[in-house]
């Protein structure tokens, strides 16, 4: 179902964006492009990482929050996550015409989060229904793929050959994961962690799931064969949000909401080895590559840049309000 986009209200309310999206949306969309989510404005940028400049500033559904990139570059899925009232769509974004082309009607999934491509299909969380979420753009339709029975069901991660899938149920302060048999049954493990457990990235070497919990402060790491928490770090994170491991895996980026600080880890030492005062409430992490890291700082407007070989911020990108969900667009 394919819903209108604003009302005359909304466009009224945001006149001088509008003109300024016309100015520069007139850009070709670069490849690899830099995908930011605003969750206050209800956008999403297009960004050059090259000149880190704006190209582009597209309308989605209510707050987005994650979105994740077809196989071949050309279309963003976002999750239309909702502020006061839940949401309950997804929006399709056709990267090369710079426009949304599908509002995707979930029906009673609601709260949609944490998303993936995989398959040529995209998966979701859905917090209030407890469940994972698909979304088939070649038949449009949309369906309840797994159910975690787990209190807001927020992150979402497939391992590379999809199959097993893990999400983090920050309620619950679990996570659940899911492995697929030889027969193509879903079997599932819940696995006890820290409170508000939440940002959680998959080790390089596909062996361990480090989890952010945020309530605790600390990181439970995961053994993926055992699916067993093997340790726990206390890093002292005020708030953290999300954790992301290099390509190396040799540091893990954890954003401290709470704290307004990248906290670094040295993963085989398993200790915090820095601190950055990086900005006001950052969220969303992406690692594109092996030389720089982005971190999104809800609370300024802008997205800073990392050197992963200095560990120093070299650049502040400026986005729309609430910057938090990141995606890299490579054309293939």
């Amino acid at each position: 179902m394919i819903r209108r986009l604003a009302t005359a209200s909304f466009l009224l309310g945001i006149a001088g964006m509008a003109l300024h999206v016309s100015q520069i949306s007139a850009a070709q969309t670069p490849s690899p492009a830099l995908l930011v989510l605003n969750k206050e404005d209800s956008t999403l940028s297009i960004i050059d990482p090259g000149s880190l400049k704006t190209l582009a500033v597209i309308p989605t559904g209510q707050a987005p929050h994650e979105l994740a990139v077809s196989s071949d570059g050309r279309f963003a899925y976002v999750a239309n996550y909702g502020a006061a009232t839940p949401g309950d769509t997804l929006s399709v974004i056709d990267l090369i015409a710079q426009k949304e082309i599908r509002r995707v009607d979930l029906g009673e999934l609601r709260r949609p989060h944490g998303i993936e491509f995989v398959g040529g299909k995209v998966y979701f969380t859905s917090e209030v229904n407890k469940s994972i979420g698909c979304y088939d753009p070649a038949t449009n339709k949309v369906e309840i793929f797994l159910r975690t029975d787990q209190d807001r069901t927020h992150m979402l991660i497939f391992t590379k050959n999809a199959d097993r899938i893990f999400t983090a149920n920050v309620n619950s302060a679990t996570i659940s994961a899911f492995r697929r048999d030889a027969s193509g049954k879903w079997d599932v493990t819940v696995i006890p962690v820290g409170k508000g457990d939440e940002g959680m990235d998959l080790s390089p070497d596909g062996r361990q799931l480090w989890v952010a919990n945020a309530d605790d402060g600390t990181v439970s790491i995961i053994e993926i064969a055992s699916n067993k928490v093997v340790e726990t770090l206390d890093v002292q994170a005020k708030h953290s949000n999300r954790l992301k491991f290099t390509y190396d895996g040799k540091l893990a980026l954890i954003s401290d909401m709470g704290g307004n600080q990248l906290i670094i880890v040295d993963v085989p030492a398993r200790k915090v080895i820095k601190r950055i005062a990086i900005g006001r409430q950052p969220e969303g992490i992406l690692i594109p590559g092996s030389s720089q890291a982005y971190i999104a700082l809800g609370g300024e407007r802008t997205v800073a840049v990392l050197d992963l070989k200095s560990l120093e911020v070299t650049a502040r990108i400026p986005t729309g309000n609430g910057p938090d969900g990141m995606a890299w667009a490579v054309r293939k």
